[in-house]
């Protein structure tokens, strides 16, 4: 083989090399602007106004409300007993893992806030769906409701 073919070679597989560098360093970089993004859209009261904490059917419902999956059929059934906050995605950390390639490490979170349950995406690559609709903003979740996370389908039930 000349040597010129050989220093194009190395040259091109230099430049896929930087080229895949910079693929993962964008990935990361949206992953972490998102979660930042994220925690900066929670619904907060506005200041000034203090309102007593509610202890009616929302705190309630929360004790005793669960996640349970309805699809896919082999993990149907299982469920998760809701707190104040819960996270949904791939990593270890997260109170409900979902071993799934559509599912971000950190995808989505289900909180409390004012005695009611919001479900928020976390900048998922591919989107967190409640009741069929994206979310994009922290959306109120109320018994019945279906939420679509890769493909898992959760529904909210007592």
């Amino acid at each position: 083989m000349p040597e010129s073919l050989l220093t194009i070679l190395k040259l091109c597989a230099l430049a896929l090399l930087y080229l895949f560098f910079l693929r993962v360093l964008r990935a990361v970089w949206a992953e972490v602007a998102s979660t930042r993004t994220a925690a900066a859209a929670v619904p907060q009261a506005p200041p000034g106004r203090v309102s007593a904490p509610r202890r009616s059917a929302g705190r309630r419902e929360k004790a005793s409300s669960h996640l349970t999956v309805m699809e896919p059929a082999e993990q149907k059934g299982r469920s998760f007993t809701l707190a104040d906050e819960l996270t949904v995605g791939r990593a270890a950390g997260c109170q409900i893992t979902l071993d799934d390639n559509y599912v971000s490490q950190l995808h989505a979170r289900v909180f409390l806030r004012d005695g009611m349950l919001y479900v928020e995406d976390l900048g998922s690559t591919n989107g967190t769906y409640l009741n069929s609709h994206k979310v994009s903003s922290p959306v109120a979740f109320k018994r019945g409701d279906r939420l679509k996370i890769g493909s898992t389908v959760m529904e909210l039930t007592s």
